[in-house]
């Protein structure tokens, strides 16, 4: 598999505005999955948010594209004073449970009005909040997977796992 490119379309929009992510890959015929995780705070993972995943294929042999359209993560689940300012997106794809590639994409979120910018409200005005995705220097971090790698079958029932308590 290799990862030809991604690019975030409309990069520059309104806060409460779809995302749009276009990813162009090549690779064998095999389903992947795809995620796009919103971080609501740099200090902890309880406010990321899976904005949507997706599984993608069986795919043609050679390079293929798909357009992955997602809502704006929800306002209410970041903490208010880290609604503003730099935050990440970061598109995940992954094979039989194996992640092979992250790519993650600085968001500044503000104010276009410069007094709001500068003196931001005590409750933020989402309509009036902008992002702007910086998608000229994504960070890629590619994982070695077993690409031969087979789902793992379901546990049958003539072979259950037996466990006693004590």
């Amino acid at each position: 598999m290799a990862l030809v490119k991604v690019t975030a379309v409309d990069n520059q929009t309104l806060y409460w505005k779809l995302f749009f992510i276009k990813v162009i890959l090549s690779l064998d015929p095999i389903d992947t999955e795809w995620s796009i995780i919103y971080v609501g705070s740099a200090d902890t993972e309880q406010y990321d948010q899976e904005l949507d995943s997706v599984l993608v294929g069986p795919v043609n042999v050679g390079k293929n594209k798909f357009h992955f359209q997602v809502d704006a993560p929800d306002s209410s689940k970041i903490p208010k004073q880290e609604l503003c300012g730099v935050t990440a997106i970061i598109l995940i794809g992954s094979y039989v449970n194996q992640q092979f590639v992250r790519v993650g994409y600085f968001v500044n979120v503000y104010y276009e009005d410069p007094v709001l910018d500068s003196e931001q409200p005590e409750e933020p005005q989402i309509n009036k909040l902008f992002r702007h995705v910086m998608d000229h220097r994504p960070r890629i971090t590619r994982f070695k997977i077993d690409w031969d790698k087979k789902e793992q079958p379901e546990q049958s029932v003539a072979n259950p796992t037996i466990s006693y308590e004590s």
